[in-house]
């Protein structure tokens, strides 16, 4: 039997973020914002959290965050628990 060839056609689109429709919808006092879950398994790069700014390293699961009414290029990656407390924290302001 021939093998068959699983790779994607240059012409066909490709998704957006590694397929991130694998997500759900949370509501929070800040907002809707649609999340995905990282495994560690998945998380091959190094991000900064804007919760406590610090990195999460490879390795490291986590989750992706972005507005429900902003677009998936606004996401965000975040440690799971700085996810969690982010209404009562708000983001680190950015050091310059």
């Amino acid at each position: 039997m021939p093998r068959r060839n699983n790779t994607r056609r240059p012409d066909e689109p490709r998704p957006l973020g590694g397929g991130l429709s694998h997500h759900r919808v949370e509501s929070g006092s800040d907002g809707d914002w649609h999340v995905r879950a990282i495994p560690g398994a998945q998380a091959t790069k190094v991000y900064r959290c804007p919760g406590c700014d610090h990195e999460i390293a490879v390795g490291v699961a986590h989750v992706v965050a972005w507005a429900a009414d902003g677009g998936i290029e606004d996401r965000r990656h975040w440690h799971q628990g700085c996810w969690a407390a982010r209404t009562r924290r708000g983001p680190t302001p950015k050091r310059w």
